[in-house]
């Protein structure tokens, strides 16, 4: 039974999350991107939300960077660059610990805004409610895994970690018996982080495709009529 979950958690239960997120952000993307409203209560209490947001989002985006190429990176390469598992444990539980911290407070101010000012919460949905609530549990999950990843500075937890993400993206069948064996703290972080992704295209964490990233790949110049109806000529000016 202990097998089948293990395998059900961390062998299926990945591809059912991606799947989602990226079929469901697709979906809403191409479908109903101009429908899809921000909720922005940031007159309310705007000092307490610009330090929150500010603190949450650095932190946040730390945090995935972090994730990101600490698990998907090739223990070939790092091999290859001189850096030890030990001094990647402790670059990680150093910089994702402070990057944490900022980012669990940040998240705390929003929450205790959203949920304790009676003019925010009758705007809130539950979506918003929601997605706070679980990254904040996430938050506060990885936190706590930074004591029990002293423990074991080796790096060798790690690396398991490691192998089965990359295992994951790879289809490779076997890539959730790594993770038999670890600290459960770990592995409940780990659920919980595939939740996020489960639900980023039913919450407003979808805002983040509308990031006009694009935007800096535009023309320099834009081309504009003269208001005068006579003039059939274009005339070119400077994009604003």
């Amino acid at each position: 039974m202990s097998a089948w979950l293990n395998t059900a958690l961390y062998g299926w239960y990945p591809y059912f999350a991606l799947t989602v997120f990226l079929v469901g952000s697709v979906l809403r993307f191409d479908h109903s991107q101009y429908t899809w409203r921000s909720g922005s209560s940031q007159l309310l209490r705007r000092r307490q939300m610009i330090w929150g947001s500010n603190l949450f989002h650095v932190g946040i985006l730390v945090i995935f960077v972090g994730h990101l190429v600490g698990l998907l990176t090739p223990l070939a390469l790092l091999e290859a660059l001189g850096i030890s598992h030990t001094a990647k444990q402790l670059l990680a539980m150093v910089v994702g610990g402070l990057a944490g911290i900022a980012c669990w407070i940040g998240l705390a101010m929003l929450v205790h805004r959203r949920l304790l000012d009676a003019r925010i919460r009758v705007t809130s949905s539950f979506a918003d409610i929601f997605i706070l609530m679980l990254l904040w549990l996430q938050l506060t999950l990885g936190l706590a895994t930074i004591p029990f990843s002293a423990q074991h500075l080796d790096g060798a937890e790690m690396v398991r970690f490691m192998g089965w993400a990359q295992g994951i993206l790879t289809l490779h069948p076997g890539a959730a018996a790594l993770l038999v064996g670890t600290s459960p703290i770990f592995r409940v972080h780990l659920f919980f982080g595939l939740t996020v992704f489960l639900v980023f295209p039913f919450t407003r964490l979808v805002h983040i495709w509308s990031a006009p990233v694009w935007y800096l790949g535009r023309p320099g110049y834009q081309v504009v009529r003269s208001r005068n109806p006579a003039s059939t000529h274009p005339a070119t000016g400077a994009g604003d």
